[in-house]
């Protein structure tokens, strides 16, 4: 299965691409999208243009999108939720399951501490891909958030078999 992940941003949204085969996780890609132009519209849609470029050419099979936290300012969690529907309206546009995490079930997943610091995150995702070059802060996010997203589908899918076998 490969799985995309992506961490929504107004300016930058990570992405990263895993393939997921049995316990075993391999990085395909992982990039960043600029957003471009001066008003929040243009910035969405070339936010949307971009997203869509990358599930077109890597052509995942599930999607997996950060849940937004609130911060103190008001008028920028509103922005980054705007942001956030273009991360799930492109994979769904593409026929997609998309799943959501917080971040601290992402970083409970790839570090074991729910608040994690970005350095540990970042350590975490390169002893797990090994000889993965990184784009930045945001893709490193994005690849986190598909190794948890790896990691929940690997169980749900132990759990139904397990299910299966006990109705057999």
């Amino acid at each position: 299965m490969r799985v995309i992940g992506i961490d929504p941003g107004l300016r930058r949204t990570g992405w990263g691409v895993v393939d997921v085969e049995g316990t075993r996780v391999r990085h395909v890609a992982n990039g960043v999208c600029q957003s471009e132009g001066d008003d929040l519209a243009t910035r969405l849609l070339s936010l949307f243009v971009a997203l869509t470029a990358v599930v077109a050419a890597q052509r995942p099979e599930a999607a997996a999108v950060e849940q937004t936290f609130v911060n103190k300012d008001a008028a920028g969690t509103l922005k980054l939720g705007q942001a956030r529907a273009v991360a799930l309206i492109v994979p769904a546009q593409a026929g997609l399951p998309v799943a959501e995490y917080a971040p601290n079930a992402v970083k409970k997943v790839v570090v074991g501490v729910g608040h994690a610091e970005k350095a540990q995150v970042e350590h975490m995702v390169k002893l797990q891909l090994p000889g993965v070059k990184l784009a930045g802060p945001d893709a490193t996010d994005a690849l986190a958030i598909a190794l948890c997203h790896a990691h929940h589908a690997r169980f749900q899918g132990r759990l139904a078999a397990a299910i299966a076998g006990i109705r057999a």
